[in-house]
């Protein structure tokens, strides 16, 4: 299985679309363990939304989708506004 996340930095409102085969050790090293990156700017993260799919070709069509403008848009109605 493959899961397509979605990563919300509420300290800076910030997204983050990407795909794993372990979820657990992604989002560990989102927010832990790498060292340099887009990420590690924006720490602490938290999981905003996940779909699994069956095949890596699958997720990579989904997370191709979810960067479009469409796709941010529907993960921004997902995600509350910063108050």
């Amino acid at each position: 299985m493959f899961t397509v996340y979605v990563l919300y930095s509420p300290t800076f409102n910030q997204i983050y679309i990407g795909y794993t085969s372990n979820l657990d050790n992604r989002f560990l090293s989102h927010n832990e363990l790498a060292t340099k990156g887009h990420t590690i700017k924006y720490r602490p993260w938290v999981i905003a939304y996940t779909e699994e799919f069956p095949t890596k070709s699958e997720a990579i069509r989904r997370e191709k989708q979810l960067k479009s403008s469409n796709g941010r848009k529907f993960i921004r109605n997902i995600i509350p506004p910063p108050i």
